[in-house]
């Protein structure tokens, strides 16, 4: 094989080929005119063959500028000193979420302890004085009723804000008033006369019909819808929210239509 040959002649493996070539021709070319009557020994035949054909080249030579860079192990970069505005917009958020928390609980404890309740709104009576249609489709009617509110709370006081009351036939409307603001003290209530006049108010066909039938039945039935806004107040805090008040009122025919019956309720 040729590799065990050039290891048991001592031939260097890494002579490329092109330069082995060219000293074995011109070694051999100059052995044979001296000596012409020499044959090449199977050797030479043989060494030949296999250095024009089968030896590698030499590995390609790097350049320096294809060499990796050696890697760099610099320090650590110097540690730079915190804004001092940071540090305080960090206090500053610190103590917003403590005093978050605190009110949290505060709030919490209050709740436990008061057990607070929703004022309430009911209708104590209510009088119809006249109900009559113009011109078959506009509706004029005189409603007056007693609104009453109430605070079941024994420890806090509240405060009226802002009253709307809206007087329905159905889901049609007929007449609407604002009351003005008022405050209650605990466990207080407090009357107050609302006057609905509704002046041609227009209605389907439908609602014409079963208004009559009702007049006719001795049974008129009307809807009071209250919006509310009211504040709570607790010590030296307080808070505010919106409350609803639903009150459906069956009175007898005009001209002294008089209250019958009621159904009344108030949540937020």
């Amino acid at each position: 094989m040729p590799s065990s040959f050039c290891e048991s002649q001592n031939i260097p493996w890494p002579i490329s080929s092109f330069k082995s070539f060219f000293y074995l021709w011109y070694f051999q070319s100059s052995h044979l005119k001296n000596h012409s009557h020499l044959t090449p020994s199977l050797p030479s035949k043989v060494f030949l063959l296999f250095t024009s054909s089968k030896m590698p080249s030499s590995p390609p030579q790097m350049s320096p500028q294809s060499e990796a860079p050696p890697r760099k192990h610099g320090l650590l970069p110097p540690r730079h000193r915190t804004n001092p505005m940071i540090w305080c917009a960090a206090v500053l958020c610190v103590i917003f979420s403590l005093l978050l928390i605190f009110a949290g609980i505060v709030t919490l404890i209050v709740f436990l302890v008061i057990k607070p309740k929703n004022p309430l709104f009911d209708t104590t009576s209510a009088t119809i004085n006249s109900v009559y249609l113009d011109s078959q489709a506009y509706l004029n009617s005189d409603l007056t009723f007693l609104a009453n509110f109430s605070n079941p709370n024994h420890k806090m006081d509240v405060m009226f804000e802002y009253l709307s009351i809206e007087l329905y036939f159905y889901d049609r409307l007929l007449s609407a008033q604002a009351l003005q603001p008022f405050a209650q003290r605990r466990g207080e209530s407090r009357l107050e006369s609302v006057h609905m006049i509704s002046s041609e108010v227009y209605l389907p066909p439908e609602l014409i019909m079963e208004l009559r039938d009702e007049v006719r039945r001795n049974r008129v039935v009307y809807n009071i819808r209250g919006t509310f806004r009211v504040k709570v107040s607790v010590g030296v805090g307080h808070f505010s929210y919106w409350l609803y008040g639903r009150c459906q009122i069956e009175l007898t025919a005009p001209p002294s239509g008089v209250l019958v019956a009621r159904g009344c309720r108030t949540k937020k």
